[in-house]
């Protein structure tokens, strides 16, 4: 299986535990995902975050509905935490989120760790694409809400 990764990094004017709360929340990331992947949690609120912590969600990949299901495998607030694919999309998902002191404020590291059905010609036609839009759109999303 191949691996590929993806990195975005994020500096916002609030502090960290504040901003470590706003991803502690995951109905959050309904308000951080484009409109087009119609992104919606299932898992009922509220939701204890803790390692094992299991979320449901439900979303479009290019007008597909799919079920997705992660796993937090590690809790470390405020500092860090991971969401790992149980059932989706890609045949790996490993999310790592992380937040440090930084000028003043935070910064938010995103780091993925991802393998998908088709290889490296599908990531590269369709899946670093998407990713990339993804999260261009969530860091405008959230330097609209947090800054």
């Amino acid at each position: 299986m191949k691996l590929f990764s993806f990195t975005a990094e994020l500096w916002l004017p609030r502090p960290r535990p504040e901003v470590f709360a706003f991803f502690a929340d995951a109905r959050n990331l309904e308000a951080i995902t484009p409109p087009w992947v119609k992104f919606q949690v299932l898992t009922p609120a509220p939701i204890a975050m803790k390692a094992g912590a299991l979320i449901d969600y439900r979303l479009r990949v290019h007008g597909l509905p799919l079920r997705w299901r992660t796993e937090i495998t590690a809790w470390d607030p405020p500092f860090r935490f991971v969401d790992s694919q149980l059932r989706g999309p890609y045949r790996r998902w490993v999310h790592t989120h992380t937040f440090e002191d930084s000028n003043g404020g935070t910064l938010c590291r995103d780091e993925v760790s991802y393998a998908v059905p088709g290889g490296a010609l599908i990531e590269r036609l369709f899946i670093r694409r998407d990713i990339e839009r993804i999260f261009a759109f969530r860091q405008e999303a959230m330097r609209r809400l947090l800054d």
